[in-house]
């Protein structure tokens, strides 16, 4: 769940704004800032996931969700430069 409800977000985000045209010539210098925006907006669900979980004192699900944030974050991170 972690894992698929970032990649799901960004792709209701691209859908709704309907970014899909920018990706028709995709250059990754280029589309750097764009896609790293995409993925960050795809982490907020998973930051609630997270809020809601540490609120209920569900420690492994907590990690668990984090765990699945960390690589959507480094991946952002890095097309940023």
């Amino acid at each position: 769940m972690g894992l698929i409800l970032p990649a799901l977000v960004g792709y209701v985000y691209i859908e709704r704004f309907n970014l899909a045209y920018t990706f028709e010539a995709f250059d990754l210098d280029l589309m750097g800032g764009i896609l790293s925006k995409i993925l960050q907006v795809g982490i907020f669900p998973n930051l609630a996931l997270l809020f809601v979980f540490y609120t209920l004192e569900l420690w492994r699900t907590a990690k668990g969700i984090l765990l699945a944030t960390i690589p959507y974050l480094l991946a952002s991170i890095i097309l940023m430069t």
